[in-house]
């Protein structure tokens, strides 16, 4: 497997449980995107790259079930872990006929979790994820994160790594309010009056940078922080 580090989509409604887990499993270094709910799931899954996801299976808005049925029309290969609550045997068979590639029932051991994932991820053909690009569809531009590229009717730009950064958590937020206080959290680790202004001039930069595209905006949201504007397809 590449030395980097693995992206884990985790889908958990139990926000205590899915904290627990997201420190559990970046001490053992992943990275893992936290998503409430299964829509929220499903598009941060439309908008990242991941390299395996944990779906708990009941969750409000879109159950696990149906959020893996989503992933699989993008991306058959993706390894897929069901997090539940239940141990009927109809429910682990459903999981397994979406394609799901292991199960594990509440409450489990977080050791027990990680031997799962590893255990799934030495099956995996190590060129499925070496293959793998970043590329996220904002409006008219394609940003392409690992070649830290802006491209919009022929036309390329390059940026710098902590603008992709900013870029890609913003258009994992997109259409949400984003609060000043946990973004500068996520980009910077702790959130300071001068991180803050620095996290201004990288807003006042994205602004320019995506002004070819009148549909996008990025709207103050006073006292709190923004909201990306990017139109439904």
């Amino acid at each position: 497997m590449s030395k980097e580090k693995l992206n884990i989509l985790l889908a958990e409604d139990d926000l205590n449980l899915g904290m627990l887990l997201v420190d559990y499993l970046e001490a053992e270094g992943f990275n893992v995107k936290l998503c409430k709910d299964g829509e929220l799931a499903l598009k941060a899954f439309q908008s990242f790259t991941f390299d395996l996801c944990l779906l708990d299976v009941m969750m409000p808005k879109l159950d696990g079930f149906s959020l893996a049925k989503a992933v699989r029309l993008k991306d058959k290969n993706i390894p897929i872990i069901f997090i539940t609550a239940k141990s009927l045997k109809e429910d682990k068979l459903k999981g397994y006929d979406l394609g799901a590639d292991d199960y594990i029932t509440k409450p489990f051991d977080e050791e027990e979790l990680l031997w799962k994932i590893k255990a799934v991820i030495r099956r995996i053909p190590e060129a499925i994820y070496e293959s793998k690009t970043e590329i996220i569809s904002i409006g008219k531009f394609t940003f392409d994160f690992s070649n830290q590229s802006l491209t919009i009717a022929g036309k390329t730009k390059r940026i710098t790594e902590k603008e992709c950064d900013i870029l890609r958590y913003l258009s994992s937020h997109r259409n949400h309010v984003i609060k000043r206080e946990e973004m500068l959290k996520e980009l910077w680790g702790e959130n300071d009056y001068f991180l803050g202004r620095s996290l201004d001039v990288f807003i006042t930069k994205m602004r320019k940078y995506l002004k070819d595209d009148s549909d996008l905006s990025i709207e103050n949201v006073f006292g709190v922080g923004f909201i990306f504007n990017v139109p439904d397809k």
